[in-house]
């Protein structure tokens, strides 16, 4: 986070928006004092490599996670006997 006197900001108050459209979060200050806050409305939007790196990590992240069991598809033959009571 940037700190930024109040009276500085008037001068730079567009290029201060463009910052904070860009993600950063501004604070205003008076007298040494926080006195406000220009930050984004909403998170910036991420290019497409950007979307297959966060992709690519999480797929990182489950790799090897997964354990082998019983087909889901067949659990009921592990939940209930031949008479079809709980086991």
């Amino acid at each position: 986070m940037t700190h930024i006197a109040v009276s500085d900001a008037k001068a730079q108050l567009t290029a201060l928006v463009r910052r904070a459209e860009a993600g950063e979060s501004i604070i205003l200050t008076r007298n040494g004092k926080d006195v406000a806050r220009i930050t984004p409305t909403q998170t910036p939007r991420l290019t497409p490599e950007q979307r297959g790196e966060v992709i690519e990590r999480a797929k990182a992240a489950v790799r090897g996670a997964i354990i082998d069991g019983p087909c889901a598809a067949r659990s009921q033959d592990f939940l209930y006997d031949e008479d079809g009571l709980p086991a």
